[in-house]
């Protein structure tokens, strides 16, 4: 059996469709279960046959992190690192979630599992910590850091794009941080590909895995995809302009990593399949979007 942590999320949420259509056992738990308090877990686990342990559990609003250490600690760190001791007494595998952030953005090629990490604020600090404490408490962990995650369900940059550009007829989006877009379907088939393949016989290397869609692109240039798409399906009605600012323009708690792709020849040479280009995969969430 597999326990998903942070079922009600947006990856978690993904996961759940797509381990009950491919007839996968799972339970799944959201803030019911608190991940904070190690006997919490402890009880929770008992009498049930848990092979794997997917969380998505994490705290994610990265500005309100700088003013709530405590909270983002509790879960993207402590909370982490509880479930992978839940993970190790169980004898199961364990994938984690985590994010580009635990770099420092000031790199211009894409960032590979070994290169230093180097955090520039509470919330990538919390998750490198996360990261190191899952490794250390249970060796057969994967951890799988993504970027610029969106999806149907909870707030995502999409959303918040579809959204502004149906109500104001013009928008600033920053043109200088550069990343990947990803979709949490897509992310999620590849969780599923590595349980799958295990449980096939066919053992991947534990360890850090990056994955995100394919491409390199501005939050611009993503903007106007969205808008472009928006409009083709008619989820957008209003005319609205968009144009490019940079980061200093747009004030924040905490510095954005200004590059934020990562290299993915790690995973591609494990999952033996195409990584969609991010294009193909914001036109197939439009899709799913309208239907």
């Amino acid at each position: 059996m597999i326990w998903l942590i942070g079922n009600k999320g947006m990856l978690g949420t993904e996961l759940s469709i797509m381990l009950k259509k491919n007839g996968i056992n799972f339970i799944g738990t959201d803030r019911e279960v608190d991940i904070t308090n190690i006997s919490v877990l402890n009880n929770f686990i008992k009498n049930k046959s848990i092979k794997w342990i997917i969380n998505c559990a994490a705290y994610t609003a990265v500005d309100k992190a700088e003013d709530d250490f405590e909270t983002c600690y509790n879960i993207n760190t402590l909370g982490a690192a509880n479930i992978a001791v839940c993970s190790n007494n169980l004898n199961a595998n364990m994938i984690h979630i985590s994010t580009d952030y635990v770099f420092n953005g000031k790199g211009d090629t894409p960032y590979k599992e070994d290169d230093p990490t180097d955090p520039i604020g509470n919330y990538g600090l919390t998750k490198k910590d996360g990261e190191l404490l899952v490794l250390k408490n249970n060796s057969k962990s994967y951890i799988v850091r993504t970027a610029w995650l969106y999806g149907m369900n909870g707030k995502n940059f999409v959303h918040t794009m579809l959204s502004l550009m149906n109500e104001r007829d013009k928008i600033k989006v920053v043109n200088d941080q550069k990343g990947s877009p990803t979709w949490a379907k897509d992310l999620a088939g590849i969780i599923i590909n590595f349980i799958n393949q295990t449980n096939d016989g066919n053992q991947i290397p534990y360890g850090i895995y990056h994955y995100t869609n394919n491409g390199e692109i501005t939050w611009y240039e993503f903007a106007k995809e969205i808008y472009k798409l928006g409009i083709q399906f008619g989820i957008i009605k209003n005319k609205c302009s968009i144009t490019s600012c940079s980061s200093n323009e747009y004030p924040s708690k905490v510095k954005r990593p200004m590059y934020s792709v990562l290299d993915k020849n790690k995973i591609k040479s494990i999952i033996q399949e195409d990584i969609p280009d991010w294009k193909i995969s914001i036109m197939e969430f439009f899709k799913c979007h309208v239907h």
